[in-house]
């Protein structure tokens, strides 16, 4: 959306006021005030070189601060303004953001109750509950329907999260609240093709594990299966975002986010159209970047912002799974390369996502399109037994396709063939070995077996994947190692909660004395995805 002009004789009272008064805007002049004014743009399109200016001299501690404010003028003047200032040192920038933009804060005040750890997770939804947006100036998309955000410093929804979070709406009776977020996506898809990572204009270069079709799942199961049916034109623009560039591959191994194996199959990758530093991690990814060419100066620093980008587009960010060892044998973060790796995880959620719009198209009547559908499926299900099982280790893992070869690096994305039901029961119960051999830790399961400082590995273990887990055993009758995982996860969760009243993000599920660790930005309390899979697992009986 472009800017609007100002009136000539608005813009010379303005500038005069520029020189008669640096300081911040005048209360009493409305003419600067945003009435109809209205910009959603990425950051930097936004603010220009007040962005780049806030993110590269630490202005705040946390990168993802300055993109989620809220501009209190006209964006078009406040730029102007910058340009004017003359106290460009970092605490008159600082001071000049403040008078500027509302900044976000946290936004949250839990109310603990020690009365329940279940009944805190109830009142917690209201608090962690946001209304319709109205439309006004910044980074946040605004969404037509009430949604329920993670909490912390993600004041807005995420994709994948919500999945989680609206099994414990489940159970507590949210129903209409599922139907609101499930609204907002399909809103979402409508409007830009897509579910972007979260409702900010920062996150529209990429989107998020696909669980679009795991939310109709549950809304059907309260509301009937026509549900399927009524969001099937959503399932398929999701489903041709992912797919774009499918038909087109006969000269080139990848496009976005397909790519064409040895034998002619199209599995997918993770992606993001921008080639830029992520707007809310500016400085992390310019230091990264910088560590990558230092080690390998082939790189240019293009490949590595798309690397980093598509990492966050999985959902881990970041994790061993994307890294190479560095000639310390340690994993570091600088070797990333996410786009070189077919993962099991995407391609399960693929292979979910052609079965539900085989089902829905199936409920609307359309027995040629649920056959098509069906077909894709039953074709991908043979492809991730193919090129993601390791036979040797027993246990599915991501796919190089650069080198056509497994990674050899164990995560538990290697449980989405279970709770997708991919699988071979023999598969099954090797899986269930390692789990119990290397992944099982007193608080539950741990991300992967190795320790790299990122936050998607260990000693960490996170609500989503301790669900996908429990729920994968169970569809094999590995009811047994089920079980163990879900008591100690319970546990955990409540013997934190009993220490500090909070449900946080991630846990240390190695040492249950100790907080977990790694990744960008300390760990949140809130928490959407950590109380969703709480109220569901303790809710059983």
């Amino acid at each position: 959306m472009k800017n609007r002009l100002f009136p000539y004789f608005n813009y010379l009272l303005i500038i005069s006021l520029f020189i008669s008064c640096k300081i911040g805007p005048d209360p009493e002049q409305e003419l600067d005030k945003i009435e109809n004014e209205i910009e959603i743009l990425p950051p930097a399109e936004l603010y220009g070189e007040l962005f780049y200016d806030v993110q590269t001299r630490e202005i705040f501690p946390d990168s993802k601060t300055f993109v989620d404010v809220k501009p209190e003028y006209n964006v078009g003047l406040i730029r102007q303004r910058y340009n004017m200032l003359e106290d460009t040192t970092t605490k008159g920038i600082k001071e000049f953001v403040e008078q500027h933009f509302q900044l976000p804060g946290n936004d949250f005040e839990f109310e603990t109750d020690s009365s329940s750890i279940n009944a805190h997770i109830g009142k917690l939804w209201d608090d962690l509950k946001r209304p319709s947006d109205e439309r006004k100036s910044g980074t946040l998309i605004p969404l037509p329907e009430p949604y329920i955000v993670p909490g912390g410093r993600f004041r807005e929804i995420y994709y994948w999260d919500s999945y989680f979070t609206m099994l414990g709406l489940q159970e507590d009776g949210e129903i209409e609240t599922i139907q609101n977020m499930v609204d907002n996506f399909a809103y979402l898809i409508n409007e830009y093709g897509f579910i972007p990572n979260g409702n900010r204009t920062y996150y529209l270069g990429r989107s998020q594990p696909p669980f679009f079709a795991m939310m109709l799942k549950v809304l059907a199961e309260e509301k009937g299966e026509r549900v399927l049916a009524k969001y099937l034109p959503e399932l398929e623009k999701e489903y041709n975002f992912w797919m774009d560039g499918s038909s087109s591959l006969e000269n080139r191994k990848a496009y976005r986010r397909v790519v064409k194996l040895k034998d002619g199959e199209i599995l997918n990758r993770y992606w993001d159209d921008n080639t830029t530093p992520r707007p809310e991690s500016y400085r992390e990814d310019v230091k990264t970047t910088e560590e990558a060419i230092a080690q390998n100066p082939d790189l240019t620093k293009e490949e590595v912002y798309r690397n980093l980008r598509a990492g966050a587009e999985s959902g881990w960010d970041f994790s061993s799974r994307w890294l190479n060892r560095n000639e310390n044998g340690k994993f570091d973060l600088s070797t990333i390369h996410t786009t070189d790796i077919v993962p099991v995880d995407l391609n399960s959620l693929m292979y979910n996502l052609e079965s539900t719009i085989s089902e829905a198209a199936q409920i609307a009547g359309d027995k040629e399109k649920a056959k098509e559908f069906t077909q894709k499926a039953e074709d991908r299900k043979l492809a991730i037994l193919k090129y993601h099982w390791s036979e040797e280790v027993g246990f599915f893992m991501d796919y190089n396709f650069r080198k056509a070869t497994l990674t050899e690096q164990f995560s538990l994305a290697g449980v989405y063939p279970l709770f997708f039901e991919i699988a071979r029961k023999e598969q099954a119960e090797k899986i269930a070995d390692k789990l119990e051999k290397d992944f099982l830790k007193p608080g539950g399961v741990v991300t992967t077996p190795y320790n790299t400082g990122q936050q998607w590995d260990a000693p960490n273990g996170w609500a989503p994947l301790q669900w996908l887990s429990i729920q994968g055993l169970r569809n094999y009758d590995q009811n047994d190692l089920a079980g163990e995982i879900k008591s100690r996860w319970l546990k955990l969760n409540k013997d934190v909660y009993g220490r500090t009243y909070k449900m946080l993000e991630k846990y240390n599920v190695e040492d249950l004395s100790k907080e977990s660790g790694g990744g960008e930005y300390p760990t949140q309390d809130g928490f959407g995805w950590t109380n969703g899979v709480y109220q569901k697992l303790s809710s059983e009986n």
